[in-house]
């Protein structure tokens, strides 16, 4: 679902609106703004072939201005014709220092060389939270690249639970043990208000999560030291419950229940191929015999004059 939280307008022609996919983010979840551009000036908009396109400005809820690490990603071409729009997404997590609790506006502006004129869009606000953390566990992982490459560092997960759209969301955090780098913020999806979701780590300090989303539905997913989300899948409680059991080796699986193949999937399931089934053989006609006990034979057909 996208909120049109903010527009600005030239002339009546060009209206630009920021959109988020969300009202409300948790501190330090990827949070993605969107520039949409409705053209209605009788000619084709070009916008995206140099960085100067598009300036946003972050800002506090006191209007202080938010520190800016870098220029996001928005050197890209594409064009706007007339009486049609177009939405460019930037990620202001890594390019902007919006990861602490509280409320933030975004203001876009959008310069139109075809025009000469410059639009600024009216301030957008979006919540940032905090939640509340509900589990929490420290695990050493040896680093695969970069300069300290082979060294044993520790990190730490986090399962942290918060209140969104009068709904109840799972999140799980990585970082490191000193909560100073957050790695990535990964939404699992909604549960039930007073279900207890279980988080276990296995041999490798992959992180697995079982949580309850509905009186019979579970959601499992596996999360690396990294914070990549690898593994989806959802559950059913059939004569048991679904629940997380470590074997002696550290792996860890679920027992009980049972698994539904669902769209949200990952890796997506393959699909289950299905081959056309052959009509049977036609059984082949007798022929009847004829008065003398012969085969009557086939008239050749007359040839056409």
């Amino acid at each position: 679902m996208v909120f049109l939280l903010a527009a600005g307008t030239l002339l009546g022609q060009v209206t630009v609106e920021t959109v988020f996919e969300h009202e409300q983010y948790l501190a330090n979840e990827r949070v993605r703004v969107g520039v949409r551009i409705t053209n209605f000036s009788g000619q084709t908009l070009r916008l995206g072939s140099s960085p100067d396109w598009l300036d946003l400005m972050v800002e506090t809820e006191s209007g202080e201005l938010v520190s800016q690490r870098s220029d996001p990603p928005i050197v890209e071409p594409f064009e706007v014709p007339s009486s049609s729009r177009a939405t460019r997404w930037v990620d202001l997590i890594p390019h902007y220092d919006v990861g602490h609790v509280g409320l933030y506006k975004v203001t876009p502006t959008v310069r139109l060389a075809e025009l000469g004129q410059t639009v600024i869009g009216k301030p957008a606000s979006v919540q940032v939270t905090g939640g509340a953390r509900i589990w929490e566990q420290d695990f050493g992982v040896r680093l695969a690249e970069g300069p300290a490459a082979g060294a044993l560092e520790v990190r730490r997960y986090a399962l942290i639970q918060a209140m969104n759209q009068k709904t109840v969301t799972l999140y799980v955090r990585v970082s490191d043990q000193q909560e100073a780098q957050v790695f990535n913020v990964i939404p699992i999806g909604p549960v039930l208000a007073f279900s207890r979701p279980e988080a276990q780590v296995d041999h490798s300090g992959l992180l697995h999560v079982l949580s309850q989303t509905s009186a019979r539905q579970f959601t499992y997913c596996v999360i690396s030291p990294s914070g990549e989300l690898t593994v989806r899948q959802a559950h059913r409680y059939t004569n048991s419950r679904p629940a997380l059991r470590a074997s002696e080796d550290g792996s860890v699986i679920v027992r009980g229940g049972i698994r539904t193949i669902s769209p949200s999937d990952l890796p997506q399931s393959a699909k289950e191929s299905v081959e056309p089934i052959a009509p049977p053989p036609t059984a082949p006609v007798e022929k009847k015999p004829d008065a003398t006990g012969k085969n009557t034979p086939k008239k050749k057909p007359k040839p056409k004059k």
